[in-house]
C-alpha cells in the first residue's frame, strides 16, 4: 500500500477548513440578524428562539449518527453529501416567507451539519497522518474554526444592515460550493480498521425525539404555564423515551452512545461542565442581542463588534491560559476558576438597566465571561477525550460536541421562556405601555433569565469540583500532555470538539484511577 503524502493534502485541508468555517460561522450569523428576520416574518417572542434552537437541536441530537454514517458510507461522499445538503438548505432558509420555512430550513441545516461536521475532522485526520502534520493542520483547522465565530458577527451584522437579513442564510451557498469542489478534488477517502459500521437507528430516533419533546415543553410553558396537561405531558414523555434511549443503549452491541464511557467520573463531570455552561453561554448571546439592538438601538453590525471581545477572552483563556497550565496544574484547578468567573461575569450582567454604558456595563462582563468560558472549555475537551480506545475516539469527541448542542438547546428554550414570562408578568403588574416602560420590561425578563444562567454556570463550577479528580501529568509525560493540550486548545478555542475518526494523542494525566474509557488503544 502507497503510504506517500498526497502533495495536494494542504489544498484538501483548505476544503475541510471552509467546511468547518461554515458550520461555525451558523452559530453565530444567524443570530445578530434574529431581530431584523423576527419582524419581517413576525415572529413572537415565545417563538423567535426556535430559530437558534432548530439548528442546535437537529445538530447536537443527530451528531452521534452522523459520525457514524460516515463510517458507513465513506467520510469523503458523507462530506460531500453534507455540504451540499447545507447549502440547499440555507438557500430554502434565505427565501423564507414565514416561520414555519425558516424553521425547516434551520432543521436542514442542523441535520446536514450532523453529517458534514464529523466527515471533516474525520477527513483532516486520515489525509494528515505524521504526527508533527496533524498537529500543524489541527491548529491550522482550530485557527480557521475558531476565527468563524468573529467572522459570523461581522459577517452577519454587515450583511442584516448593508444587504438583507436573508443573505446570512444564503452566503453559505457560495462557500459550499468551493468547498464542494475542493473535496471532490484533493481529498482521498480510506477506511479506518476497528470502526463498528452497524447503525443504531432506534437510538438515534429515542434521543432526537426524547430531546425535541422536552424542548418543545419548555417553550410552550409561556403560553400554557407549567402545570398545564401539554406542558408536562410533553416533559413526561421526553423523560420516558431518554429512558427507552438509555435501555435500548444497555441492549444494543453497535450502540450509538456506548454507556461505559459515562462510568469515569472525570469525563461525567466535564461533560456536565461542559452542558451547564452552555445554558450561560447561548442565554447572554441571545438576550444581549436583543438588548443591544431593541433597547439601546445598535445596528446589527455594531451589535456583532460588540460581542468581539468575548471571543477574545474565550480564545486567550483557551490558548493564552488553559493550554499552557493545564499539563502543570490539572483540569480542575482551571475549570473550577473558570466556571466561577463565568458566573460572576453573568451576574455582573444582570445589572444592565435601559440606559447603561456598553462600556461600563456591558463590556465588562463579556470579557470576563469569554475568559472564564474559555478556561472551562478547553481542560474540559481534554478530560472528555482523555485516554480513550482509537475505535471510541470518534464517539467520544461527537458526544462531547453533542452535549454542547444539547445543552444550548435546552438552556435557550429554558430561559427564553423565562424571559418572556418575566417580560409579560411585569407588564400586567405595573400597566407598563409606554415605549420606554416596554423596554424596562424587556430588560427585566433578559436579567431575569439570566440569574438562572448564573445558577447553571454555579452547578457547573460544583460538577467540575466534586467529579473531576485528575492530577497534572508527571515527569515523562509532561512533554506530551504539553503537545497534547495545544492540539486541544487550536479546537476548543472554536468551542468545537467534533470527530468520526481517531483523535491526535490525548492529554495525559495521572489520577490514581483508570484512564477515562479504560486502557489506551
Amino acid at each position: 500500500m502507497d503510504t506517500t503524502p498526497d502533495p495536494r493534502r494542504w489544498w484538501g485541508l483548505a476544503a475541510i477548513g471552509l467546511a468547518q468555517l461554515m458550520v461555525v460561522l451558523d452559530m453565530t450569523i444567524v443570530n445578530i440578524a434574529l431581530p431584523t428576520a423576527q419582524a419581517d416574518l413576525g415572529i413572537s417572542d415565545a417563538d423567535r428562539q426556535w430559530v437558534i434552537t432548530a439548528y442546535t437541536l437537529a445538530f447536537g441530537g443527530l451528531l452521534l449518527l452522523g459520525g457514524r454514517l460516515g463510517d458507513v458510507f465513506g467520510r469523503k461522499n458523507t462530506m460531500i453529501i453534507g455540504l451540499s445538503g447545507f447549502a440547499l438548505a440555507s438557500a430554502f432558509g434565505g427565501f423564507s416567507q414565514s416561520l414555519t420555512m425558516l424553521l425547516v430550513a434551520r432543521a436542514l441545516q442542523g441535520v446536514f451539519a450532523a453529517l458534514l461536521a464529523p466527515a471533516a475532522l474525520s477527513m483532516l485526520n486520515i489525509t494528515f497522518t505524521e504526527p508533527k502534520e496533524r498537529a500543524r493542520a489541527l491548529g491550522v483547522y482550530g485557527a480557521i474554526a475558531g476565527g468563524g465565530a468573529a467572522i459570523g458577527l461581522i459577517l452577519g451584522g454587515a450583511l442584516t444592515q448593508y444587504v438583507d437579513w436573508r443573505w446570512t442564510l444564503m452566503v453559505n451557498v457560495p462557500i459550499a460550493v468551493v468547498a464542494v469542489i475542493g473535496t471532490a478534488l484533493f481529498l482521498h477517502d480510506r477506511r479506518t480498521p476497528g470502526i463498528r459500521t452497524r447503525l443504531d437507528i432506534p437510538g438515534a430516533v429515542l434521543a432526537s425525539s426524547g430531546l425535541l419533546a422536552i424542548v418543545f415543553a419548555l417553550s410552550e410553558a409561556e403560553q400554557h404555564g407549567w402545570s398545564s396537561g401539554l406542558v408536562l405531558g410533553m416533559l413526561g414523555l421526553g423523560a420516558i423515551l431518554m429512558v427507552a434511549f438509555v435501555l435500548v443503549e444497555r441492549r444494543t452491541p453497535h450502540a450509538l452512545l456506548p454507556l461505559h464511557l459515562l462510568r469515569e467520573r472525570n469525563r461525567v463531570g466535564a461533560l456536565l461542565a461542559v452542558g451547564l455552561t452552555q445554558i450561560g453561554m447561548f442565554g447572554v448571546f441571545l438576550f444581549l442581542t436583543y438588548y443591544l439592538q431593541g433597547v439601546q438601538g445598535y445596528s446589527p453590525l455594531r451589535t456583532g463588534v460588540a460581542f468581539l471581545p468575548m471571543v477574545l477572552g474565550m480564545m486567550t483563556g483557551a490558548v493564552g491560559i488553559s493550554a499552557r497550565l493545564l499539563p502543570r496544574v490539572g483540569p480542575r484547578r482551571l475549570m473550577v476558576p473558570g466556571t466561577l468567573l463565568g458566573a460572576g461575569a453573568l451576574a455582573f450582567l444582570t445589572q444592565i438597566e435601559v440606559g447603561s454604558s456598553y462600556w461600563l456595563h456591558v463590556l465588562p462582563g463579556l470579557v470576563v465571561l469569554g475568559l472564564g468560558m474559555g478556561m472551562t472549555f478547553m481542560p474540559s475537551m481534554a478530560t472528555v477525550t482523555g485516554g480513550v480506545r482509537g475505535t471510541d475516539a470518534g464517539v467520544v469527541s461527537a458526544t462531547l460536541n453533542t452535549t454542547q448542542q444539547v445543552g444550548g438547546s435546552v438552556g435557550i428554550a429554558l430561559l427564553n421562556t423565562i424571559a418572556a414570562t418575566a417580560t409579560a408578568n411585569w407588564i400586567v403588574d405595573t400597566g407598563a405601555s409606554a415605549p420606554a416602560e416596554m423596554a424596562q420590561a424587556a430588560v427585566h425578563g433578559f436579567t431575569t433569565a439570566m440569574w438562572v444562567s448564573v445558577g447553571a454556570v454555579l452547578l457547573a463550577s460544583l460538577a467540575a469540583g466534586l467529579l473531576v479528580t485528575m492530577r497534572p501529568a508527571a515527569g515523562g509525560d509532561a512533554h506530551v500532555a504539553s503537545e497534547a493540550a495545544e492540539r486541544e486548545a487550536a479546537i476548543a478555542s472554536s468551542g468545537e470538539a467534533i470527530s468520526g475518526g481517531d483523535l491526535a494523542a490525548a492529554p495525559a494525566f495521572a489520577d490514581g484511577e483508570p484512564h477515562p474509557g479504560g486502557s489506551r488503544g
